[in-house]
């Protein structure tokens, strides 16, 4: 039996980031937040100063429809820095008993992310609920004043974000997060213009109840991938069987078994599989060929290869009990 690493140079993966990954159209595949580290620094001040304004403006003009947008951005600014931060521990090299090194953060701040965004819309909805059956007066000019800057900040920053957000999780939701909030406002300066004209102050908290809708509508997809994700689930855009099939089809392959992939962080993939050649061990070069297929064709850059020649049952022996 013969044991190849498609990896070997992992040891140096934190000094050579981009070495080895595929470029495919997948979801998990090359990305890095730190290369953006200046767009998500820029787009993380823009929206704490509008978190600010927005809560302020709220408060003295009374509207949950300002609070609840001033909400959603504050979890869109704990998103970024957590993308940032896990970005940073993705960077450290193996290290004791890390021996992926901290690759998964990123998934546990996609995850942190997307609860905090729910939670922040449970308790934004709650209000608006309890508002709109008894509605107090809007400043309606002050409410569309406030929301027209946030178009314009949440539009910037969803830019600031268009280059990294097909190649990685959080920077993805954080980007739709922005592109949505532009969106968001807008409805807000819809309803500050509509209770200026007919003075329906009970506008405000069901434009809040819109708000929390879209909120928790963008939030369910990061929220089940990022669970996904842990639970090492096959990551989108890539299917299992058409691995194997690959994999089956490689010269001197005559089967497959125990294929296993998995996300190791929001940007990397992984994968192990034993491969039954009767022939024997084909050689390094075949293996790096099927790897460096692996990585162009399904964006799976770390890849283990174990070689067997089907002389004796090792897929049996690695099946689970009958009722276990």
């Amino acid at each position: 039996m013969s044991v190849r690493d498609s990896r070997h140079e992992d040891h140096d993966h934190d000094h050579d980031h981009d070495h080895g990954h595929g470029h495919g159209a997948h979801h998990h595949h090359h990305g890095d937040p730190l290369s953006q580290a200046s767009a998500f620094r820029m787009a993380i001040a823009l929206n704490v100063l509008l978190v600010l304004i927005q809560f302020g403006f709220g408060f003295v003009a009374n509207s949950t429809a300002l609070m609840a947008d001033a909400g959603h951005n504050l979890s869109d600014v704990l998103g970024l820095v957590l993308a940032l931060v896990a970005a940073v521990l993705g960077r450290r090299a193996p290290k004791g008993r890390y021996t992926y090194g901290l690759r998964s953060s990123s998934i546990l701040a996609a995850l942190t992310n997307a609860v905090l965004l729910l939670l922040a819309s449970g308790a934004i909805a709650w209000e608006a609920v309890q508002r709109m059956f008894a509605p107090p007066p809007v400043a309606g000019l002050t409410v569309t004043l406030v929301a027209a800057a946030g178009i314009v900040v949440n539009g910037l920053s969803a830019w600031l974000l268009l280059r990294g957000q097909k190649s990685d999780l959080n920077v993805r939701g954080a980007y739709l997060h922005m592109l949505s909030d532009a969106a968001v406002s807008l409805g807000v300066v819809l309803a500050g213009l509509a209770i200026m004209a007919t003075g329906w102050n009970w506008l405000d908290p069901l434009v809040s109840v819109v708000i929390v809708a879209l909120i928790v509508a963008g939030t369910w997809g990061l929220l089940r991938e990022a669970l996904e994700l842990i639970l090492s689930a096959v990551p989108a855009g890539i299917d299992a069987g058409e691995v194997a099939e690959f994999l089956r089809g490689r010269p001197g392959v005559s089967d497959v078994h125990d294929l296993h992939i998995w996300g190791m962080s929001t940007t990397e993939n992984a994968l192990t599989a034993h491969l039954v050649v009767p022939g024997g061990y084909p050689g390094d070069e075949v293996l790096d060929a099927i790897s460096g297929e692996l990585r162009s064709r399904f964006g799976i850059g770390h890849s283990t290869l174990q070689v067997e020649q089907g002389t004796t049952c090792h897929a049996c022996a690695l099946q689970p009990a009958h009722g276990a």
